[in-house]
C-alpha cells in the first residue's frame, strides 16, 4: 500500500507561505529569495518565461504587448536556491501503527512543494546505513513535482541511520539554500559531524524529529519483551515499573534536547513532530509559530 498520496487541498493552502532563510548567499537567478550580496534596491537583471503560479505583479506587460507572451522581470537580489531533503529510511522509522515513515514522506513532499512554489530547486535523498541515496534530483517546477513525487513510495525502510557518514559522501552545496533532515534520531551513530559540515557549507538547516506518542509518553507497564527494531538480537525483557518509566522519560528528553541543541548551535531550526499530528497543524500553525515559515 502506498504510504504517500498527494494532498491537493493542503498544497494549495501552503502556497502563500515562505521559508525563512539566513544563509542564502549563492544560488542562480530566478527565485524569490533576497541575496545578502546585494543592497535593498531591486536592480533589473533579466527576463524569463512566466510559469503559472508566479507573482503576476512582476509580469512585464510591455513585453506582452510586443510579443503576446508573458515574461517575468528578474532582479539581481532574487535567487534560485536548492532545497535538499534527507529522509531517515532506517527500520526504526516504521515503528508503531502511526508510522513515523508515513509522516516523514508527507513532510518531505510538502516541504518540496513549498520550495518549488518559491521557484527553488529541490532534491530528495533517503539515508540507510552509511549512504544517502538519490531519489529525486533538481525538481524545479510543479509539473516536475507531480511527475516525480510519488517516487517516495519506492523507499523501503530498513537498516540503520548514519547521517554524518552519509552526508560526507553526498552533494551538499554551498550557501545555496535549505537542508532538511527528517528523522527520529534513534541511532547510536554520530550526527554532530553532519551538522558541523552543513554549517561550514553555509547551509540553512531545518531538523524535524518525528516520534510517536508512545515513544514520547509510553503507556507500557508490567512484564514486557521488547526488541530493537534495527537489530532483533538486541532485546529488553523486564517488568516495567515507575522507576523504569521515569528513567526512560529522562532518556527521551535527553535525546530531544540533544538534537535541538545540535541544530540550534549550528544556526538551524528544530521542530518536534508527533506522528499522529495533522499536516495542516504542522505547517499552518507549528512551523509559522516557530518562525520556520512566514
Amino acid at each position: 500500500m502506498a504510504r504517500y498520496a498527494i494532498n491537493e487541498e493542503l498544497l494549495q493552502q501552503i502556497e502563500t507561505l515562505q521559508t525563512i532563510l539566513s544563509n542564502n548567499l549563492a544560488g542562480q537567478f530566478g527565485g524569490i529569495h533576497q541575496s545578502k550580496n546585494y543592497g535593498s534596491s531591486c536592480e533589473f537583471a533579466d527576463f524569463r518565461d512566466y510559469i503559472p503560479g508566479d507573482d503576476i505583479t512582476k509580469i512585464d506587460w510591455n513585453s506582452y504587448a510586443r510579443f503576446e507572451k508573458l515574461y517575468l522581470k528578474l532582479y539581481l537580489d532574487e535567487r534560485k536556491l536548492h532545497t535538499r531533503i534527507y529522509i531517515d529510511a532506517s527500520k526504526s522509522m516504521d515503528y508503531d501503527k502511526e508510522k513515523k515513515s508515513n509522516k516523514a514522506l508527507q513532510l518531505a513532499a510538502t516541504i518540496a512543494y513549498l520550495s518549488i512554489c518559491e521557484m527553488d530547486k529541490v532534491s530528495i535523498y533517503y539515508i540507510q546505513n552509511d549512504k544517502a541515496y538519490e531519489l529525486i534530483l533538481n525538481m524545479s517546477s510543479k509539473d516536475a513535482f507531480y511527475n516525480n513525487i510519488l517516487k517516495l513510495n519506492d523507499i523501503e525502510f530498513n537498516g540503520d541511520f548514519n547521517l554524518s557518514k552519509a552526508l560526507e559522501q553526498s552533494q551538499i552545496g554551498y550557501g545555496d539554500g535549505l537542508s532538511v533532515i527528517i528523522s527520529d534520531f534513534e541511532t547510536e551513530n554520530d550526527y554532530l559531524n553532519a551538522y558541523n559540515l552543513l554549517a561550514s557549507k553555509k547551509r540553512d538547516i531545518l531538523t524535524i524529529q518525528v516520534l510517536t506518542k508512545e515513544e514520547i509518553k509510553p503507556t507500557l507497564s508490567g512484564k514486557v519483551h521488547l526488541f530493537d527494531s534495527e537489530n532483533l538480537n538486541v532485546y529488553y525483557r523486564k517488568n516495567i515499573n515507575k522507576e523504569i518509566t521515569l528513567a526512560y522519560n529522562e532518556a527521551v528528553n535527553y535525546l530531544i534536547d540533544s538534537v535541538r541543541e545540535v541544530t540550534e548551535n549550528n544556526g538551524g531550526h528544530y521542530l518536534l513532530v508527533e506522528s499522529h499530528e495533522s499536516m495542516n497543524d504542522i505547517f499552518l500553525n507549528k512551523m509559522t509559530s516557530k518562525e520556520v515559515l512566514k
